[in-house]
């Protein structure tokens, strides 16, 4: 039987538990947590403080390359950097790093797939395949963090808005956040992450009551149930206005804005009677709305709006004092989008092997 564990699965209490497992005194935790958290180790061979035999010991139990690259792409300004993973079992998720001038921030995956099935969206075109563990969703995180390290930089931001619904692997994605604002481990503020949900409504509801300091942004996407069943299939169990309320009941519970994002389709929702009933439906929220025009996918027919119905949307909005950005779109050139790179090496393997034909 293969007892290989993943260290980043483990808190610190588990870590010492671990350890003492393996016949190592307490303190022993306390030096790898730093070296996992603080140093970013790649590898046991440098953790020069641990015993010799402790280090080959952990090597062969406890691996830290948990995550493969299996491919990467850079856009052609160097500033976003998409790398896909392969897991132990063989699944494949997708991380990006965005880099700006003082910022440099991760979006990282939840889960490999999605079973939201949002119809636009790379990955939601796939389907579901599993959780990631919440080290799974940790070690993301440390890879850019070693490799930023390199430079004398440090991850400054982290959205959850990768590849998966996070408050549908609820658990683990709080375990990780727990992992990565740990202020004896990694130490990243709570207002620095960021989720994204499509509206799971009992999730956000406990995610209320926790009254945690992350940030929340919903991917709204349609102002009326009839657009939004169609772009967004969860939309048919919990209707836009139960959202709203659970929307309000977040913000009373924790004081906290929360972010609309709204990925803007030419001829879909971006017309002014959409403007006029997100306008409505968000007037006097505190709220903030994120206007995206679409990334396109192959598996979507629809484009991104026209600068003139970007403005024209935003300046709707406006009239009901409801503020919004328009949010650059970032490593087009690379199929920056969750999902598609993924797509794209599944494709290529296939071709390979012969298993499709060459594209017309």
């Amino acid at each position: 039987m293969d007892e290989r564990i993943n260290l980043y699965d483990l808190d610190y209490e588990e870590l010492e538990a671990f350890l003492a497992g393996l016949g190592e005194p307490a303190f022993r935790a306390r030096q790898l947590w730093t070296w996992l958290y603080r140093h970013y180790a790649a590898d046991f061979e440098s953790m020069s403080n641990l015993p010799k035999a402790l280090r080959q010991k952990l090597a062969e139990v406890a691996p830290l390359d948990v995550l493969q690259p299996v491919s990467q792409m850079k856009s052609a300004d160097g500033q976003t950097t998409k790398l896909l993973f392969q897991l132990g079992d063989g699944q494949l998720i997708e991380t990006v790093r965005m880099d700006y001038e003082q910022r440099h921030t991760l979006c990282i995956s939840t889960q490999a797939g999605c079973a939201m099935g949002c119809v636009f969206c790379a990955t939601g075109q796939m389907g579901f395949f599993r959780h990631l563990s919440d080290g799974e969703i940790v070690a993301q995180v440390m890879h850019f963090a070693r490799e930023l390290s390199e430079d004398d930089l440090r991850v400054t931001n982290i959205v959850l808005m990768g590849m998966g619904e996070p408050l549908h692997n609820y658990d683990n994605t709080m375990a990780a956040i727990d992992r990565l604002t740990d202020h004896e481990g990694f130490n990243l503020g709570a207002r620095r992450i960021t989720l994204s949900s499509v509206g799971l409504v009992p999730a956000i509801r406990r995610f209320a009551d926790e009254q945690r300091q992350v940030g929340l942004a919903v991917s709204l996407h349609a102002a009326t149930d009839e657009e939004r069943d169609r772009l967004i299939p969860i939309n048919r169990r919990w209707k836009i206005g139960e959202l709203m309320e659970t929307l309000r009941y977040y913000i009373e519970k924790t004081g906290r804005q929360v972010t609309i994002e709204w990925a803007l389709i030419a001829g879909e929702n971006d017309t002014a009677e959409q403007a006029h009933r997100l306008g409505e439906l968000l007037q006097g929220m505190l709220v903030h709305v994120n206007l995206i025009p679409l990334n396109p996918t192959a598996g979507y027919g629809g484009a991104p709006s026209s600068r003139a119905r970007v403005a024209a949307f935003q300046q709707t909005l406006a009239g009901y004092g409801v503020s919004s950005t328009v949010r650059v779109r970032r490593g087009i050139d690379i199929q920056a989008g969750c999902g598609q790179l993924r797509d794209r090496t599944i494709q290529d393997r296939a071709q390979q092997l012969g298993l499709l034909g060459e594209e017309e």
